[in-house]
């Protein structure tokens, strides 16, 4: 019999625990020839969240946890749920429900039956999304898509099943700054893409914000394109080269009618412009430099602070 790992990062999901645990065992205990196993990962909730995964591990013996020593984010949640997971299948699922666990068995016919590596979700919807929200990650996804040399699906969410190997493929990549969708894309593999509309969340809200979903795109478009910093390159060679015609022109005006004191304005105009796109530029530079500054500490992806895994270790 194949064992299956699911993956439930959570943070501040108090409300939903108990009813996601409930609603994904009455889908899979109806899956034949599969035992599931439970990895929550507590990443630092502020409310009683690890106090009611705790009570689940003391009453379901499928139910592992680790619990961060702070928040660390989701990420740091999903990478240390598949280090810690042993199953010959492995998926991460949220626990808001908001990814349908009835696509779990449709995810493992994928693996097992039609020969592919991994079984990934996207949206087709996204019914009881703010508008703006919706559009700004369409526009992300096209941007990095432009960028990076690796495919991202728009739509493309978290949930996802995965074979052994395309696990340990995963976690193999020593990053500290992690963002799995593009890692996921990156590690290759055969990928069937399955779609669901958008579910409303039954409880709880999303801790998700617009300066945090802004920060994840840029992480993103960092960590897998290195074409901001050509644009830096290329804006340097226009601005030089429109500065030369510039100055030419300068110069033949005041060789053929001489040189009348004018163009205050644009003067400035044109310094303030250039400076603009000066700091631009050194602010893309920057990005980087603070990715490899923070990826040169090599400080472990996440601390545990409490966990019922055994020999799970305090870092990662």
């Amino acid at each position: 019999m194949k064992t299956v790992d699911l993956i439930v990062p959570c943070y501040n999901e108090s409300e939903m625990i108990d009813l996601f645990y409930e609603r994904t065992t009455e889908v899979v205990s109806k899956i034949a020839g599969y035992k599931f196993n439970f990895i929550f990962i507590d990443d630092g909730s502020a409310d009683d969240t690890l106090a009611k995964i705790i009570n689940l591990a003391e009453n379901h013996s499928d139910v592992k946890y680790i619990s961060f020593s702070r928040n660390f984010g989701k990420e740091a949640g999903m990478y240390a749920g598949l280090k810690a997971s042993t199953g010959d299948r492995v998926a991460v699922i949220d626990a808001d429900l908001q990814h349908p666990p009835e696509l779990i068995e449709t995810m493992l016919k994928a693996i097992d039956e039609e020969g592919y590596d991994s079984c990934s979700a996207r949206r087709v919807s996204r019914e009881g999304e703010p508008k703006l929200r919706s559009a700004l990650s369409r526009l992300f996804y096209k941007i990095i898509n432009k960028m990076s040399d690796v495919e991202i699906v728009d739509g493309a969410v978290d949930f996802r099943m995965m074979s052994r190997e395309m696990v340990d493929a995963v976690i193999s990549l020593p990053e500290v700054q992690r963002f799995s969708k593009g890692i996921f894309c990156w590690v290759g593999f055969k990928t069937k893409w399955i779609e669901f509309k958008n579910v409303a969340r039954v409880a709880g809200q999303t801790s998700w914000s617009m300066w945090g979903l802004f920060k994840y795109a840029i992480e993103g478009i960092t960590a897998f394109s290195t074409f901001p910093l050509r644009i830096a390159s290329i804006m340097g060679v226009l601005i030089s080269s429109a500065s030369f015609i510039y100055l030419m022109f300068v110069l033949i005006k005041t060789l053929a009618f001489g040189d009348p004191v004018q163009g205050y304005a644009s003067t400035i105009v044109i310094l303030l412009f250039i400076g603009g796109i000066t700091i631009l530029a050194l602010g893309i530079i920057g990005e980087y430099l603070a990715k490899m500054y923070i990826e040169t500490k090599r400080r472990p992806v996440f601390i545990t602070r409490k966990t019922n895994i055994k020999d799970e270790k305090n870092e990662k």
